[in-house]
């Protein structure tokens, strides 16, 4: 029976014909391939050709960049952390840089953070801690470090991300390669991906959106998130703009603000942390509403300037928000179309269609993992996610697109990310009405 299955599978795309499935999978051919696979493909191609002038000019940075010694302030705004905090600290003092100040901001703890961090800071092991006895959010906390920060970068970390050994002098050294260069963004990876397969699904995604993802957008000069786990900043830059405003999403608002300085916003795959991914379901959801909510919140609302014709426009923050909106917003509202249309008008080759459909995007997958495993200084660790790569379609095709579009109804018609329990109530209302 299986047998007779799959012969009448292959009589079907046989009749159907090469055309006839592109057409039938236009949304994936036309839509999806060519900004996903071909060009990353193209722009990673470029980008580790080898030149012996690109690494010459690395080089030199890095020797720049050790020559002047310049102190850099860690930051650790948190609340609850009490569990990272001395896993993080310690292997911050085993970084290969060391010209380092820490500082850690806990948020209104109520757990046991606040007598670890005074053991700490008692035995030199972090230079300046802060509590606010009432949660101000993480925008709040974030800030406070800014002002008693005194170096001339600032790395900003989530405490429950841990880092590979040169991660620090990774992450600054673009900033010696191009003087234009506002804020350099950390490659992050999933630390917990055997967890659960929910936290592999989401190790494959980390990979293939931020590892390459966002190597491709930086080279093409539009990469507009600067992750809060793992990111440096210019001190000065940060002044400018009077630190953090109050999120969901204030990391990707303050990378906007610094491209909108007229700022470069580099991205350094060398620069790794590993972050701790949600691995039940209702957490991952909860994540995803309020990261979907802030694309509408920042960047459809608070910085639509972007796509006015002022004196501040520039074509690569035009491309940088346009990419993210147009491909995450205008083609999620087109998929459903897409998916009722594909069903309606085939219902009588579904039993076909469904297998073809996950080859098809499985094949795609399979593709964008090998080239992130080309890449990746991890690539015996991150074999074992191959065997999940199949239901990436689900996850990535039916299950984010779903929480997506949940989020960006609710924050378009009830501004609900106003109401998230991630910032405290009395920060959000202050939000909403000065319109952050």
């Amino acid at each position: 029976m299986l047998f007779g299955f799959w012969e009448d599978f292959f009589y079907y795309i046989q009749h159907e014909g090469f055309e006839r499935i592109i057409n039938l999978f236009w949304y994936f051919f036309y839509l999806e391939a060519p900004r996903f696979i071909l060009m990353d493909l193209i722009v990673l191609a470029v980008i580790v050709w080898p030149s012996k002038k690109r690494k010459l000019k690395y080089e030199a940075a890095r020797n720049a960049f050790f020559a002047e010694n310049p102190l850099i302030s860690i930051i650790v705004p948190g609340k609850n952390e009490g569990e990272h905090i001395f896993a993080l600290v310690t292997g911050f003092r085993e970084q290969t840089y060391s010209n380092i100040e820490f500082i850690i901001v806990d948020d209104g703890s109520t757990d046991d953070t606040y007598t670890i961090c005074r053991n700490l800071k008692q035995n030199g092991l972090i230079d300046i801690y802060l509590r606010n006895e009432e949660r101000g959010g993480k925008a709040s906390a974030a800030n406070l470090a800014l002002r008693y920060a005194t170096g001339k970068y600032i790395v900003h970390v989530d405490a429950d991300t841990s880092f590979d050994r040169d991660a620090i002098e990774s992450i600054i050294i673009p900033f010696y390669l191009d003087s234009r260069v506002g804020a350099v963004g950390g490659n992050i990876k999933v630390r917990n991906s055997k967890d659960s397969i929910l936290s592999s699904l989401q190790a494959i995604e980390y990979l293939q959106t931020i590892s390459v993802g966002r190597m491709v957008t930086a080279y093409l000069g539009i990469y507009k998130i600067v992750s809060g786990a793992f990111g440096a900043f210019r001190r000065d830059l940060l002044d400018r703009l009077g630190g953090w405003d109050i999120g969901p999403g204030l990391d990707g608002d303050i990378t906007v603000k610094i491209r909108k300085l007229g700022f470069k916003v580099a991205f350094e795959h060398r620069a790794v942390g590993l972050t701790q991914v949600p691995v039940t379901l209702n957490k991952l959801s909860n994540q995803r509403l309020r990261w979907s909510k802030s694309l509408i919140r920042f960047r459809f609302r608070k910085h639509n300037d972007i796509f006015m014709p002022s004196q501040a426009f520039t074509f690569s923050n035009f491309f940088a928000l346009f990419d993210n909106i147009f491909y995450n917003l205008i083609l999620d509202v087109l998929w459903f179309y897409y998916f009722v249309d594909l069903i309606v008008n085939n219902l009588e080759f579904l039993l076909f269609i469904i297998p073809l459909k996950l080859i098809i995007y499985s094949v795609s997958s399979y593709i964008q993992f090998f080239v992130v495993l080309s890449l990746s200084e991890r690539r015996r660790q991150e074999m074992r996610l191959l065997y999940y790569i199949p239901l990436m379609m689900v996850y990535n095709g039916y299950y984010m697109r779903i929480i997506r579009s949940m989020a960006y109804v609710k924050e378009i018609f009830w501004y609900s990310s106003y109401n998230d329990a991630w910032n405290p109530a009395k920060s959000s209302k202050k939000a909403k009405e000065f319109g952050l």
